[in-house]
């Protein structure tokens, strides 16, 4: 009798866990749905500052944590400008930081110096005219792992489906919400100068790789033009077939960089946004986020801010 009474006391335990770990993960968000859209952006113009990263995205935490720490009240930031199933995880890049200001409110100057005497550095991003949504509650450590792996696929089918030009892709956390965000305009803009740098350096590479590869075949082809002239006249129709192809040695690394690693090669054809039923309402740029607006909702690992020092 006392083993049926210990067995039973162990199921109702265990079932207890069960429902309470059930309960956790629907207030973290595992039950919600997602609802990608696009129209006017819930932020206008912001100041930030941050810390660029290069590696896996799963090792940003700490950059939200140093920022968190710093100013706790401000909203965190992260801007994704690789895909991490496309882009090796040690090449994957990001800036990690604190909004400063929105709108016509410019940062005060002891903030700006608080941030900079830690290592930040200060940029700003304009009000994009039309971007991609998203969002997802924001209530547990939980709900940023259920975020990564629910909210990002959700965006990719969106704009593969849409065959829309929309990157870097922004996270905006504020309060119990995480916002997404996929300019649809004006993206240049929200490339940090590391980005730039980081992609000017490979066109370098690239460029220096193709003198080199030009060089090579001049020389291959001088060699076997000389060699074939001293054959005699019959030679020379041969000798011209022959240098022929020392010109087209060049070809598909060309192009712009960013494609091979950014999230703007994930339209396909990168349709304008004035082809989109938009459904975002208000003047441009004059929505702003607050805890009653409707938010709007990329890519990491479920290393984040922690939710207790927001």
């Amino acid at each position: 009798m006392s083993d049926l009474l210990l067995l039973g006391l162990i199921g109702g335990l265990t079932l207890l866990l069960l429902l309470t770990l059930l309960a956790f993960a629907g207030y973290s968000g595992l039950l919600t749905g997602v609802a990608v859209s696009a129209g006017s952006p819930l932020i206008r113009n912001i100041t930030v500052a941050y810390k660029f990263h290069v590696g896996p995205y799963g090792n940003i935490g700490q950059l939200f944590t140093e920022s968190c720490s710093i100013s706790p009240e401000l909203r965190s930031i992260a801007v994704y400008y690789d895909h991490p199933h496309m882009v090796p995880p040690e090449k994957c890049r990001c800036a990690v930081g604190s909004i400063l200001s929105e709108g016509k409110v410019s940062p005060s100057p002891e903030l700006i110096q608080l941030y900079q005497k830690f290592g930040f550095k200060i940029f700003s991003f304009p009000a994009p005219s039309h971007v991609v949504t998203a969002t997802f509650p924001y209530t547990t450590s939980l709900s940023i792992w259920l975020a990564t792996r629910r909210v990002h696929p959700a965006l990719d089918t969106y704009i593969k489906e849409r065959k829309l030009c929309a990157h870097p892709r922004l996270e905006i956390y504020h309060q119990d919400q995480i916002h997404f965000v996929c300019p649809l305009a004006r993206q240049g803009d929200f490339y940090v100068p590391e980005v730039k740098e980081t992609e000017r350096k490979c066109r370098g590479l690239v460029e220096a790789s193709d003198a080199q590869v030009d060089g090579t075949g001049a020389d291959t082809m001088s060699d076997m033009s000389s060699v074939n002239l001293e054959v005699g006249p019959g030679s020379r129709e041969t000798s011209a077939i022959t240098l022929s192809p020392g010109a087209s040695s060049r070809g598909w690394d060309d192009g712009d960089n960013r494609s091979e690693h950014s999230y703007s090669d994930s339209g396909a054809s990168g349709s304008s946004f004035e082809e989109l039923d938009l459904e975002g309402e208000g003047p441009l740029g004059e929505p702003q986020l607050d805890p009653e607006a409707k938010p709007l909702g990329l890519f990491r690992e479920p290393t984040t801010p922690e939710k207790d020092e927001e």
